[in-house]
């Protein structure tokens, strides 16, 4: 019996995005509830205590279970619905996908998203007031870092874990994406990540978060763009 699988998401969370891409890359149906994790809703927080999306409610065969934030609901999907394999089947290459996917969802969050999506986009869902243009800054110089980086990486290979894509390349995505939204990603300057982030881009699986939108936050003028 397949199972009802029901995610709480924040359209404009990069782990959020993580599992909407995995889930769309099996093709797996579900429910779908926005959760202005900001706010704190208590039937929330009764499923996952920290308070942070995606979680990832199924019910199969009478049973439910709960499945909290994105490493796990991507690891829980690999052994449960292994078809499509987003994880490569050899040991070196599973290694250095889960060695990016820990780079993006450690030191990209730490060094870009700690600094402009928080500026451009927390602060003003919390009411904390205007951005910091210094930190704004500190998190533009940590971006081009970051993508010297992927540059190499995008010229050496035809995913950033190897030959297919991988959940490395939707962590990657799921990360730039939302930068991309705020319309901080100098693409001019690294063809190889922008080519590599086209490629990803155009899936049917990328489709429902081009149309995202937060209101009073309106996206980069290219955001939505295919060929950009």
């Amino acid at each position: 019996m397949s199972a009802k699988r029901t995610l709480h998401h924040f359209p404009l969370d990069p782990a959020s995005r993580q599992v909407r891409l995995a889930m769309a890359e099996k093709k797996l149906a579900y429910e779908e509830v926005i959760e202005r994790y900001y706010e704190g809703r208590p039937e929330f927080k009764a499923l996952n205590p920290s308070g942070l999306t995606p979680v990832l409610v199924e019910e199969r065969d009478g049973d439910r279970i709960v499945i909290c934030e994105a490493r796990a609901i991507l690891e829980h999907l690999e052994e449960t619905e292994p078809e499509p394999a987003l994880l490569p089947r050899d040991a070196s290459r599973r290694a250095e996908a889960r060695r990016l996917m820990q780079w993006f969802d450690r030191k990209f969050d730490f060094e870009v998203n700690a600094f402009l999506i928080h500026e451009k986009m927390e602060k003003r869902l919390l009411r904390l007031g205007a951005p910091d243009y210094a930190a704004m800054r500190q998190g533009r110089e940590g971006l081009r870092t970051h993508m010297t980086y992927l540059e190499t990486l995008a010229e050496e290979r035809n995913w950033l874990a190897g030959g297919r894509i991988t959940l490395a390349d939707i962590a990657g995505a799921a990360h730039l994406s939302i930068i991309d939204y705020l319309g901080d990603v100098p693409w001019r300057d690294f063809p190889a990540v922008k080519t590599w982030y086209m490629k990803i881009k155009s899936r049917p699986s990328f489709r429902p978060l081009l149309g995202d939108r937060q209101p009073g936050l309106a996206p980069a003028a290219h955001y939505a763009d295919l060929d950009f």
